[in-house]
């Protein structure tokens, strides 16, 4: 695979009324929810945050089914679980161990726009996705999203539950995630690359614009103060909302290449496709990541869209969206290749 940076589309960002209009609601919710005491609405959120309930039947292509991981702390995930093959075959399906987006204190795995996009992955791709509902900010703090994340993906590797697929091939295991949940991912793998697991092998991490950041102030932060969704005042609350009291943005959960940053040299850490989109204020902390990784060492690859802006994935509509899920399933087949050549 090669760094690809996808033609630009126009000079500036180009959307229609209703997507404008979906993300001025979306990011005045996000604003008045988050109070200035460190506490959140959470029934603010909930009242605009429709869920979807797992469809048994195939839908689109797609079936759905809930897996409780821990009731005591919510923890579980949705299957979604392909049914027509592109290629009328019966070979087994990689597995994309999901986690949402919502600066770790917004979404959850049944809000309506994950289920589109996972339903979508499922289907393009033509994999078994495991999308996990974790603990959220500020209820629950660092490290608590990091330790679901990684309880779920043992909960796989265990397979003592019923309703998994058969054709579900865990030795091509990948990890994505989207925002938050693409920090997330990046800290599952680092401990995945230290643990030893029966079944689960993960050759490949899927980080769609990352939620990175630190105490300085970006160029494409300053530069993108206007964007959509991402502003420095509602990433300052969330980070604080997260992170253990205290601590500040250079701590080794956000600044992941900065001064804190963890020596991953000597980690099994797998194969990234790191996705970046030209109007996210997050844009020059994704790219530090896809530095720093390759500075260590590791297998690493940049895609980038230069009309896209944080989220864009989540809305069919835009060309992008579909671009980037075309990638995401090229990366998979790429890595599932090299996969069974090394064996």
């Amino acid at each position: 695979m090669d760094n690809i940076k996808a033609p630009p589309m126009a000079d500036s960002l180009v959307l229609s009324w209703m997507t404008r209009f979906v993300l001025y609601v979306v990011t005045a919710v996000s604003h008045f929810a988050c109070r200035p005491d460190g506490t959140i609405n959470r029934r603010l959120l909930t009242f605009f945050d429709p869920k979807v309930f797992p469809y048994g039947k195939p839908l689109k292509g797609v079936r759905t089914a809930d897996i409780s991981v821990d009731p005591a702390r919510n923890l579980w995930f949705r299957l979604f679980i392909p049914t027509e093959s592109p290629h009328h075959t019966s070979l087994p399906l990689p597995v994309i161990v999901f986690f949402h987006g919502g600066g770790f204190a917004f979404q959850s795995a049944d809000s309506i726009g994950f289920e589109i996009f996972c339903r979508r992955m499922a289907r393009s791709i033509s994999a078994i996705v495991v999308s996990v509902n974790y603990r959220l900010s500020p209820e629950h703090r660092f490290p608590a999203q990091y330790d679901d994340g990684f309880d779920a993906l043992r909960f796989l590797d265990e397979q003592n539950f019923d309703g998994f697929p058969a054709d579900a091939d865990l030795k091509r295991c990948f990890l994505a995630g989207d925002s938050a949940g693409a920090n997330l991912a990046h800290h599952v793998a680092c401990r995945a690359s230290k643990a030893e697991f029966r079944e689960v092998k993960v050759i490949g991490l899927i980080s769609i614009v990352p939620f990175f950041g630190g105490e300085e102030r970006t160029e494409s932060e300053i530069r993108l103060v206007g964007a959509p969704l991402v502003s420095m005042r509602i990433t300052d609350w969330l980070w604080k909302a997260f992170l253990p009291e205290g601590s500040d943005r250079d701590h080794e959960a956000v600044n992941v290449s900065g001064p804190n940053a963890a020596d991953i040299t000597s980690f099994n850490h797998p194969a990234t496709l790191v996705l970046v989109g030209g109007f996210d204020p997050l844009q020059d902390w994704q790219r530090r990541y896809y530095e720093w990784l390759r500075r260590s060492g590791k297998e690493a690859y940049l895609i980038e869209y230069p009309n896209a802006f944080h989220t864009f994935y989540l809305f069919p509509e835009l060309p992008e969206s579909s671009l980037l899920l075309s990638e995401v399933k090229n990366f998979v087949q790429h890595q599932s290749k090299s996969n069974i050549n090394m064996k």
